[in-house]
C-alpha cells in the first residue's frame, strides 16, 4: 500500500517521494491517520479501505469550497487515490495542538463570522451529497431552510435509525412539529463547515486551522450550536465571532433542534447512551 501511495504521491508532486519516516497518529474513529516523510517534506495521509474512496473525494471538494472563500485556514488538499485494497486522502502536514488560547479562539470565532458572511446563496442545500462521519448526508436544494432542516436532517436521521428497528418517536409528527418551529425562520444561506466540533479545529503554526468539514449552505446557527454541543470551545471563540456576525435572540431556541441533528446521527452510528441522549433532547424540543 505505502509503496503505492509513495508512487502516486510522486507523480502528483512531479518529484521522487520516498517514504522514510512513517507515523500513526491518533484521533478519529473512521480512517486511520499518518505522517509521512522523506526527510525533508511532510504530509498528512488518511488511509481506509478502498470502498471508502467517494468519502475522501467529497471531502477533497468540502475542503475546496471552504479554501476558496479565504476566511478561515484549511489545510491544503495533495490528492486523493486508491490501491489494490485502500483508499486515501494526502493534506500538507501541520503540527496542531488544542484550541486552547484565548487569542486564537477570538480569532477563529471572526474567521468563522466571515466565513458566514460571504457568498450570495439564494437556498439551502449543496451540490453533492456528502458524509457527517460515515452518514450519508443529502443536499438537495430548498428555497425554504424549515423544510430542508426538518426533512433533509431530522427525517433522514429519524428514517435511518427506523431501518435499523429504533423507533424514537413518529417521524412524521416530530418532522412537522420542527417544520412549524423553523417556518417563520429565514436565515441568509451560509456556506458551513457542517461538523464543527472541537477536535476538527485546533492551532497551527499559521494560528487557528480547522479540518473534515460536511459543507452545506445552511443555518449559521448551526455550527455555532455544534460548538456547544460537545464543548472545548472557549468563552472567546464565541465573543469573536460575536463581534463580526452577531447571533439573532433565537438562536437559543433553536440550538436543541439543530444539535438534534448531529445526537441522531450518533445514535446512528454508535448507538449506546446516544439512544438516550437523542429521547431527552426530543423531550425537551417538544415540550417547550
Amino acid at each position: 500500500m505505502w509503496q503505492a501511495i509513495s508512487q502516486q504521491l510522486s507523480e502528483k508532486l512531479m518529484f521522487s517521494f520516498n517514504i522514510s519516516e512513517k507515523t500513526k497518529l491518533s484521533g478519529g474513529d473512521i480512517s486511520e491517520s499518518y505522517m509521512i516523510s522523506d526527510g525533508q517534506d511532510r504530509y498528512f495521509v488518511k488511509v481506509n479501505t478502498r470502498e471508502c474512496h467517494s468519502i475522501f473525494e467529497i471531502e477533497a471538494e468540502n475542503i475546496k469550497a471552504l479554501r476558496t472563500t479565504d476566511t478561515i485556514y484549511i489545510p491544503e488538499l495533495v490528492m486523493t487515490g486508491t490501491t489494490k485494497s485502500h483508499s486515501f486522502i494526502v493534506l500538507n502536514y501541520l503540527s496542531i495542538k488544542p484550541l486552547d488560547d484565548p487569542q486564537n479562539s477570538y480569532l477563529f470565532g471572526q474567521q468563522l463570522a466571515r466565513l458566514h458572511s460571504w457568498g450570495d446563496q439564494g437556498e439551502y442545500g449543496f451540490d453533492r451529497d456528502n458524509y457527517i462521519g460515515t452518514t450519508i448526508q443529502p443536499n438537495p436544494w430548498h428555497r425554504k431552510w424549515h423544510r430542508f432542516f426538518s426533512e433533509q436532517r431530522i427525517g433522514w436521521q429519524l428514517q435511518l435509525l427506523s431501518e435499523k428497528g429504533i423507533n424514537l418517536v413518529d417521524i412524521s409528527e416530530l418532522t412537522r412539529f420542527i417544520s412549524e418551529v423553523l417556518s417563520s425562520h429565514h436565515p441568509k444561506p451560509s456556506l458551513l463547515h457542517g461538523d464543527l466540533w472541537s477536535g476538527n479545529a485546533g492551532n497551527s503554526a499559521f494560528g487557528p486551522i480547522c479540518f473534515d468539514p460536511a459543507c452545506y449552505w445552511g443555518d449559521r446557527e448551526c455550527d455555532i450550536a455544534m460548538t456547544e454541543l460537545f464543548k472545548g470551545f472557549l468563552p472567546e471563540f464565541y465573543q469573536g465571532y460575536q463581534s463580526v456576525l452577531p447571533l439573532d435572540s433565537g438562536y437559543q431556541q433553536r440550538k436543541d433542534i439543530y444539535n438534534l441533528y448531529h445526537v441522531l446521527n450518533h445514535c446512528n452510528q454508535f448507538g449506546g447512551h446516544y439512544l438516550a441522549q437523542a429521547e431527552s433532547l426530543i423531550d425537551t424540543i417538544v415540550s417547550r
